[in-house]
């Protein structure tokens, strides 16, 4: 990959518009915030539980953002700063973004970040990442207001039964994500078992010891931690 490909991909101008990009998300994310404090407080809901609903979803984040650092450090050396940046703040999903980058390169006939990288596979990258996270925004602007019928028809109404099945649902997307980390195995495994064993002792123990749910909202957020750090540590 040329120097040229580097300079160009770090310049200014996507540094400019992809800060413009990610602006919008933060301001997003404000406005989204403010107006859940202000739907808590016509529903009569406590603001210590918002702030502690905020403040676990914060920490919940820390393990998946560790992940998307790591691609994003890989990513930033092919597609430049800028782009790797703007991408991960509103998509979020690390391994499709780099597998996006790739394609796009291979449709070029060029390995991904490979000597014969050149401006027309860097293009060729960037319009792949952009066409391919299209999709499913524009299905969550089309559909995501009817999910909630859809929901309540599937439910009947019956709040117990949609806790079984918002349950079983989170579940089985969580189980699939992971089940390709189970077939590869290594490292892939070792975070996927320490994972889940930290949660679950966690678990144990804040039943048994009450002092400890103070740390309830926290054990996500550790476990990914744990299992990250083993998996890097024993792979």
């Amino acid at each position: 990959m040329s120097q040229e490909v580097t300079r160009i991909a770090n310049g200014i101008g996507p540094w400019i518009t992809a800060a413009f990009i990610v602006l919008v998300v933060g301001v997003q994310a404000v406005l989204y915030a403010k107006l859940a404090y202000k739907t808590a407080k016509q529903l009569n809901m406590k603001k210590e539980i918002c702030d502690k609903a905020l403040k676990v979803g914060m920490v919940t984040a820390i393990g998946p953002v560790i992940a998307i650092f790591i691609i994003m450090v890989g990513l930033m050396a092919v597609i430049g700063g800028p782009m790797a940046w703007m991408r991960l703040s509103i998509i979020g999903a690390a391994p499709t973004e780099l597998t996006a980058a790739t394609v796009g390169a291979q449709a070029m006939g060029v390995e991904f970040g490979g000597p014969d990288y050149d401006l027309n596979t860097l293009a060729m990258s960037w319009w792949t990442m952009a066409i391919n996270g299209c999709g499913w925004l524009i299905l969550v602007g089309l559909f995501a207001s009817r999910l909630e019928v859809l929901r309540d028809k599937v439910s009947g109404n019956d709040t117990k039964w949609l806790a079984v099945l918002t349950g079983a649902a989170t579940l089985g997307a969580f189980g699939y994500l992971n089940s390709g980390s189970v077939v590869n195995g290594g490292g892939d495994l070792i975070a996927v078992l320490t994972g889940a064993i930290v949660m679950v002792a966690l678990g144990l123990a804040i039943n048994k010891y009450p002092k400890l749910k103070k740390i309830r909202e926290y054990t996500l957020g550790i476990a990914m931690i744990i299992g990250v750090f083993l998996a890097v540590v024993l792979s």
